[in-house]
């Protein structure tokens, strides 16, 4: 795909960026040369993955409300500024899955806080510099990843399937509400992937039949960069 972008411009922050789908997030937008931050909780995985790519590690656990904005800081400060949000750390609740009558409170609480209330308090954390991005004409866009169990009722999934659904619905609503300041929020279901936490839900699944985490990654990187393409184009557009 041909794009405007130049990306060693572009500012890119990756949620749960050292596993499955954050991982090939960052290893693509690394490999495209976008300047980069990405985040997760097991210190020796973010030094791995930062040795890897170059990128900017943070250690740090979105689904704890006092690490918000240590991680925002630490983001915005590496980055200079950002273009683009990927909320792609995720959280099952109860491992083995459980029927909701059999899940814990306490599960269900760290599904909503890693799936849902980590990805609003980031978002919103770093909301003020999305928005001057996209007065600057960068383009300015947030990526949450959701699962087809967010409309799906699938038994057993019930801490997931909620926190995503919630997830979805409040891209929807945050994407009305920020269109006038430019950010525009996008809710992608990347399918059933090949990933540890695929793996952890579903021991005995048939891994040849599940996405590959790079494909998936490619799918998302295409829509946000089309996105932004179309962005900066227009932008360009008006000042001739």
């Amino acid at each position: 795909m041909t794009t405007d972008i130049d990306f060693k411009r572009l500012r890119v922050a990756v949620t749960g960026g050292t596993s499955g789908l954050g991982l090939a997030l960052v290893r693509l937008f690394a490999a495209r040369g976008a300047k980069l931050a990405f985040v997760a909780r097991t210190a020796a995985n973010v030094e791995r993955t930062t040795a890897e790519t170059g990128a900017h590690g943070i250690v740090g656990d979105i689904g704890r409300k006092e690490e918000i904005y240590p991680i925002a800081l630490q983001m915005l400060g590496a980055l200079g500024g950002l273009d683009v949000l990927i909320n792609c750390a995720s959280s099952l609740g109860p491992t083995p899955l459980a029927l909701l009558a059999d899940t814990e409170c306490e599960d269900l609480e760290r599904a909503l806080a890693v799936n849902l209330l980590g990805p609003f308090r980031l978002t919103k954390a770093v909301f003020g510099a999305l928005a001057a991005s996209a007065r600057d004409r960068r383009g300015a866009v947030v990526v949450n990843i959701s699962s087809d169990a967010a409309i799906q009722a699938y038994s057993g999934w019930g801490a997931y399937g909620a926190s995503k659904a919630a997830l979805r619905h409040m891209t929807s609503i945050w994407g009305e509400e920020a269109a006038a300041e430019g950010v525009h929020f996008l809710s992608i279901d990347p399918g059933d992937m090949d990933t540890p936490l695929h793996a952890l839900a579903v021991p005995d699944a048939d891994r040849a039949s599940l996405k590959r985490p790079e494909t998936a990654a490619a799918e998302i990187f295409e829509a946000v960069t089309a996105l932004l393409s179309r962005r900066v184009g227009r932008s360009a557009g008006a000042t001739r």
